[in-house]
């Protein structure tokens, strides 16, 4: 695999002014406006190299941006990953130990081991069940449009669909496969609750139009759920392109080739290669078969690459 040098349109800025918080928990702030209605937990930098969440999370907070009913929190999670970061290796800094967006079972969490990953969720963890709507602000490695991630609970895609931007929606309907994501812990992953919980990937790590893209799909959640009032300059959303996941490849041997250059959502036949890991190879499961967050580094035991069917 060969890969080229991200344009670094947009890199961290210092977070210590916002250490303290009002919560208790470090980098946690709280606002309650004194009226009825949902809290809502907007969450950064779940992966430390993922800075579009840091300039919504910040804008939020440089704004004085508070909630005209209902409670806001804004949560900076993987600061430590995140003040790891060098121009050098821009991707290393995604994760210390653990990817941080896969250890919200009560197995990691209540476990023995520990990592700056699992310190930080476990101190994390009463942010997020306070919480009665999420949206985890994230990035991709390539350059494509946005989309949602979520479990397919029919709350998510209603607000998913309400929301409208991004436009695309990836559905789990079996979760992910390689572990909990923020979006799935505690009540936000029982299908009988009415907890709201989304992923938002809005763009590539180090572009300045993927904190753009944060920013106003921040906003958006929140006026969705009451808490701000729409902007009346926002553009009409397009038409909603929705996928299931049918599987996540998972990297065994490490010698991975993709059949052809790819970042993401390329199509292919039935039975058509998409990529071998070693000597396995990895073949389209339908046709019509959409790929997202193909790898851009082969790492034994890391996710390789999301296969999809689109959905009527």
């Amino acid at each position: 695999m060969t890969e080229t040098a991200p344009t670094l349109e947009l890199l961290p800025r210092d977070l210590t002014p916002y250490q303290a918080g009002n919560t208790g928990i470090p980098y946690v702030h709280r606002f309650d406006s004194g009226r009825p209605g949902p809290h809502v937990l907007v969450n950064a930098l779940t992966h430390g190299n993922e800075f579009c969440g840091m300039v919504a999370a910040t804008h939020l907070l440089d704004r004085e941006v508070r909630p005209v009913r209902g409670v806001l929190t804004v949560s900076f999670a993987n600061v430590e990953a995140y003040e790891s970061f060098s121009t050098d290796d821009p991707f290393a800094s995604r994760q210390l130990v653990h990817n941080m967006n896969r250890i919200w079972s009560p197995e990691w969490l209540e476990g023995g081991e520990q990592s700056p990953e699992l310190r930080r969720a476990r101190e994390l963890r009463p942010a997020l069940a306070a919480a009665d709507h999420i949206l985890d602000l994230h990035s991709t490695s390539q350059e494509v449009e946005p989309f949602w991630v979520y479990p397919t609970f029919e709350r998510n895609a209603r607000a998913a669909a309400a929301i409208g931007v991004p436009a695309i929606h990836l559905v789990m309907p079996n979760g992910l496969g390689t572990g909990t994501p923020v979006i799935q812990h505690g009540r936000h992953g029982d299908a009988h609750s009415d907890a709201v919980a989304l992923v938002a990937e809005c763009g590539q790590h180090f572009l300045r139009a993927t904190g753009e893209v944060a920013v106003e799909v921040t906003l958006r959640f929140l006026a969705h759920f009451g808490l701000v009032e729409p902007d009346p300059a926002w553009a009409t959303p397009a038409p909603a392109r929705r996928y299931e996941l049918l599987s996540t490849e998972v990297v065994r041997d490490g010698r991975v080739q993709f059949a052809r250059p790819m970042v993401g959502m390329e199509v292919f036949a039935r039975g058509e290669l998409i990529a071998t890991d070693g000597e396995r190879e990895i073949r389209s499961p339908c046709d019509g078969c959409t790929i997202f967050m193909p790898t851009r580094q082969a790492i034994v035991g890391r996710e390789l690459v999301y296969l999809t069917r689109p959905l009527a």
